[in-house]
């Protein structure tokens, strides 16, 4: 958390690919790619030491092409959310939050980008610190509430690490696994994930990473780029 009256403002960066191969009836292929991006807005309020506001503004873009030729594609506001972390134990380098929040229908449904209604979402949070090293536990439930034939019930767990090489200077990874919104598919999206931040000041952090889909429901890979300012 961030401390009473203290602010955070992070601008977090992806784009992801996927190419599959669709079997046609003729017993040929159709290659289909899926290009999406994502610019997602983050702004965190210490409203005690203990407690912070979390609000999220996500702007998104997608293009699939069947065989090199458009199809389709959108972009625009996704759902926002708002979230409140708060963090219950601390203690010798171990520390324990919550976080529930809620998402609120901002995005076009029928362009792919919201569910067109509000959701909510709970998380359990877990560090544990060993200078220099770091570990956190991300447990979680999202009802997806929509209007778009997906998956009601959303489940999440994930494990990240952190390794401080120098004081300005870390090493990242993070792996998860979550529900599948698709309702046909009995497959879960799982991801893994290497990264860097570097600190230009105890202010301001500039991140780079690399997220690997681990099963085929997964993009290929995806980019990630942010920066973090702290104040």
């Amino acid at each position: 958390t961030q401390g009473r009256g203290k602010f955070q403002f992070e601008l977090d960066n992806q784009i992801s690919y996927k190419k599959d191969q669709q079997p046609n009836d003729d017993g040929t292929s159709t290659t289909v790619k899926t290009t999406a991006a994502e610019m997602k807005f983050l702004a965190t309020y210490g409203i005690v030491d203990t407690v912070d506001l979390v609000l999220g503004v996500p702007y998104q873009w997608q293009r699939v092409e069947t065989d090199g030729a458009g199809i389709a594609k959108a972009d625009g506001l996704a759902d926002i959310s708002f979230e409140v972390k708060w963090r219950f134990f601390e203690q010798n380098g171990f520390s324990l939050a919550v976080k529930p929040g809620l998402t609120l229908p901002a995005g076009d449904k029928d362009k792919g980008l919201g569910t067109g209604r509000t959701g909510y979402t709970f998380f359990f949070i877990a560090t544990k610190d060993w200078d220099p090293l770091a570990f956190h536990v991300n447990l979680g439930y999202r009802r997806n509430e929509n209007n778009v034939d997906q998956r009601d019930d959303i489940w999440h767990a994930s494990l990240a690490a952190e390794w401080k090489l120098r004081k300005n200077l870390r090493l990242v990874a993070n792996a998860g696994v979550e529900s599948n919104t698709d309702r046909a598919s009995s497959i879960d999206p799982a991801f893994i994930l290497g990264g860097i931040v570097y600190s230009l000041a105890d202010s301001l952090d500039l991140d780079l990473g690399i997220k690997g889909g681990l099963t085929p429901v997964d993009p290929d890979y995806t980019l990630l780029a942010g920066v973090t300012y702290r104040f």
